[in-house]
């Protein structure tokens, strides 16, 4: 049974359809939430009920949603009790979802050059926006994920050339090359074609090859570890450039009632507490780092 809450919060028995395991603990869960898969946008997340036998739900990113066919993709890693109950769920059982939940991404429509940055289970939001904008074709964004353990996909040479970049930096996501979508792979783990490197020390290359003009064309997105989080902040203020974070916090309730993923945020009137799960996940970089 489906209970709207707010007009975009639902609660779904959801079914799982299929439930893929990769290097590195991390699977990527397909459900069908139909009522999520309609109102998610990037930057969403769910508050999923792991298993029955744990009452405490998990904040996971949204990476992809399909709501001709209703269906949404999830990507997680296995690191605590609540995740490895997950991990265990086989496709046909149904599980408890609640959302979407959050502020997406918003995009500014005067810059047209979106570079968006994710590291490890960061990398979902980049997925969602990616795809968000391929299919509003009126920005050309460039991706950059990265990851310490091998990517759940199977990285390829990309057939979109950079020529701005090293010739060996090639390996891409499979997805974005068939969206047309620029993207490069950066990890200190020496995997092939990847950028042997932070993510931000790719940008920062990308970005120092673009001339002035174009470089006011940029906006950044970024999701990922709170390190990676400050780094790109750091990156978009050397740039003066524009830049969106979704935060990662733990949380309980994930509906704004326990208020214990709150962050303090700058304003015009000063500090104030912000809750992640409500009023984010998703802050001006300027306004938390």
């Amino acid at each position: 049974m489906n209970k709207p809450h707010r007009d975009t919060l639902y609660l779904e028995n959801a079914e799982i359809l299929s439930h893929e395991a990769f290097a590195g603990e991390q699977f990527i869960l397909r459900i069908v939430a139909p009522e999520c898969a309609t109102k998610a946008q990037p930057g969403s997340f769910v508050h999923l009920q792991c298993d029955p036998l744990q009452p405490m739900r998990r904040p996971i990113s949204i990476m992809r949603v399909s709501p001709e066919e209703g269906w949404v993709d999830l990507l997680y890693k296995r690191v605590g009790t609540g995740t490895t109950l997950l991990s265990r769920r086989q496709p046909g059982e149904s599980i408890s979802l609640l959302g979407p939940i959050g502020q997406p991404f918003r995009p500014d429509p005067s810059r047209t050059k979106p570079l968006l940055i994710g590291g490890g289970v960061g990398m979902p939001p980049m997925v969602f926006l990616a795809e968000s904008l391929y299919q509003e074709r009126k920005k050309q964004p460039f991706v950059i994920l990265g990851s310490e353990v091998p990517f759940p996909f199977n990285p390829q040479p990309s057939q979109l050339l950079l020529p701005e970049l090293p010739a060996d930096v090639i390996a891409t996501m499979p997805l974005m090359d068939d969206w047309g979508i620029p993207c490069r792979l950066a990890s200190q783990q020496d995997f092939a074609g990847c950028f042997q490197g932070y993510v931000t020390e790719l940008a920062r290359h990308w970005l120092t090859s673009l001339n002035e003009q174009t470089r006011g064309e940029v906006e950044i997105f970024s999701c990922g570890p709170h390190p990676m989080l400050e780094a790109v902040a750091e990156l978009a203020a050397e740039f003066d450039l524009p830049c969106q974070v979704s935060l990662e916090e733990f949380m309980a309730c994930g509906v704004g009632g326990c208020a214990g993923c709150v962050v303090e945020v700058q304003t015009a009137k000063g500090p104030v507490m912000k809750r992640v799960c409500v009023d984010g996940p998703v802050f001006e970089a300027s306004k938390v780092f």
